[in-house]
């Protein structure tokens, strides 16, 4: 029987060709995503879905998606695709990580330029005939020092180009490697060494919880005068109003934005400041970086359905339909241990070790050791895929050891990830019991048993009376719900942990006044899968 795949958004007529070269029927329908109703009455016939940002695939559509297989997502995002239920109706989720990647790089570097010679402000002056030729002074960009915040796929691009304008590239990123910034040309830095040093500054992170805001007032005031400054990331990296306030003081001399904290932007306080240029989100509008991707889906797509070929899945690796039962519990746990320690580590990871005893280390210990991967590197990589992980891991210098042996404990089943970075070790333990919920059940040697939440506190302090009371009066004051409470140490009057699993996230003024609580020594936001 041929595989049969429905284009439901607009791509290229070279996609189409592709699926028809490869044997699968294609169906091309470019405005029937549009149509919720009848998108449900025909997903049924198909075993694939090509789609851009415009088809909504829901539970509810997935639910009459009885014989589909994959769908893909000729972009980035995925925010409008429900992968949780994707995933649990085994549908394998693609999309095209790095098709926009030059794309959006280049316009950063336009960004660079139009700031550095108020390029906007001069154009529309000069087409109102004043002719205010002292009024734009320029700055060059030869020389120069650019502080690239996060330096992955996109960031090392702007990266490559910033040095062949014979700029000093200088990059934080927790995840970059001293060996993969040497090959790059670039100085790995602190934050802290970066704010102060840099002329422009370009952000090229994901939005999560530990960077929203990772330029934050006090960052931004930390800047040196004149700095300028790129976001054509993520919006929410920056604090637009605190921005706003150095665009008008004049310590900030410009900023270029093509993404915001609400979108669409029809307004904005960073509207009409001093040489702010504004763009709504075109960091991936060329007519290449369209084909680029509409042509890569098409392979994927067409590779998996006709060879069983996965590129650039995010959810899970291919799986027998036998083994999946058993297995995807322990995906979800390993996701689990890996994003705990991803966002409770500040520093580069150099090696990560993964230990499977008991009866799970008889499963595809590769699947889970790619799914904790992938959970490791998400905080600061978010569009890195489970099939890709390990690839992107060894990419950035970072050692993967797996160990599967017997059991010798209490559980059935555990699985222990211990990260080394370059200033700690830190190490989490896991299991899964029958209701296939993932638990952490110890965290650097302190036994806890916290069933893992989409929202948790991390929290370790000196084991002291009161404290614990303390600590949920400042989180109720907020108007934030405890759901569980789960609290271990290593010995009386020691140090505690708790992992506290809430309704809401809390406010940045209550994680900073529970943060200096006395006797605290770390607390962490994290959130994890909801699947979780």
């Amino acid at each position: 029987m041929p595989r049969r795949v429905l284009i439901s958004d607009a791509l290229s007529p070279a996609a189409v060709a592709i699926f028809k070269d490869r044997g699968v029927v294609v169906e091309f329908q470019p405005t029937l995503g549009k149509d919720r109703e009848k998108l449900a009455a025909v997903i049924g016939e198909f075993h694939g879905l090509a789609i851009r940002s415009e088809t909504k695939v829901t539970a509810d559509i997935l639910a009459r998606a009885q014989n589909l297989k994959v769908i893909g997502r000729a972009g980035i995002g995925v925010d409008n695709v429900d992968v949780p239920a994707a995933t649990a109706k085994g549908v394998i989720v693609m999309n095209t990580p790095f098709g926009n990647s030059i794309t959006t790089a280049e316009h950063a570097i336009a960004m660079m330029f139009a700031t550095a010679r108020q390029v906007p402000a001069a154009d529309a002056s000069t087409q109102a005939g004043k002719w205010e030729k002292s009024r734009f002074m320029g700055v060059e960009i030869t020389g120069k020092v650019l502080g690239v915040i996060g330096c992955g796929n996109i960031g090392a691009i702007v990266a490559s180009r910033a040095i062949g304008l014979h700029m000093h590239v200088i990059a934080f990123d927790p995840f970059l490697s001293p060996e993969r910034a040497a090959d790059l040309g670039v100085e790995k830095v602190e934050l802290a060494d970066l704010l102060t040093r840099a002329d422009f500054i370009t952000l090229h992170t994901p939005l999560n919880a530990q960077t929203k805001n990772i330029l934050s007032a006090e960052a931004l005031a930390r800047t040196k005068k004149g700095v300028r400054i790129i976001n054509c990331a993520r919006g929410g990296l920056v604090d637009e109003a605190a921005l706003r306030v150095l665009l008008d003081a004049g310590h900030v001399a410009g900023a270029g934005f093509d993404v915001f904290s609400v979108e669409p932007a029809k307004e904005n306080v960073l509207f009409g400041a001093p040489n702010m240029v504004c763009t709504p989100h075109l960091g991936a509008s060329t007519a290449e970086a369209q084909e680029n991707v509409a042509l890569q889906i098409a392979e994927q797509m067409a590779d998996y359905l006709t060879r069983g070929a996965i590129s650039n899945a995010i959810n899970f690796p291919s799986i027998a339909a036998e083994e999946a039962p058993r297995i995807k519990p322990f995906v979800a746990l390993a996701e689990v241990l890996g994003g705990f320690i991803g966002q409770s580590v500040d520093s580069g990871v150099r090696k990560a070790a993964i230990v499977y005893e008991g009866d799970v280390g008889a499963l595809k210990t590769k699947a889970l050791t790619a799914s904790a991967v992938a959970g490791l590197l998400r905080p600061m990589l978010a569009d890195v895929s489970v099939v890709a992980a390990p690839t992107v891991a060894k990419e950035r210098g970072i050692v993967i050891d797996e160990v599967a042996r017997a059991g010798d404990g209490d559980y059935e089943s555990l699985v222990t990830l211990t990260v080394e970075t370059q200033t700690q070790t830190r190490s989490v333990s896991g299991t899964v019991f029958h209701d296939g919920r993932p638990r952490i059940v110890s965290v650097d040697g302190v036994s806890v048993d916290a069933l893992a939440a989409p929202l948790m506190l991390y929290v370790v302090n000196e084991d002291k009376p009161g404290f614990i009371g303390k600590l949920t009066s400042v989180v109720g004051a907020a108007g934030v719900n405890i759901a569980t409470f789960a609290l271990g140490r290593d010995r009386a009057g020691g140090t505690a942990v708790s992992l506290i699993a809430i309704d809401a996230p809390l406010p940045e003024p209550t994680l900073a006044l529970a943060g200096a609580l006395t006797g605290v020594k770390e607390l962490r936001a994290l959130s994890f899968p909801t699947q979780a």
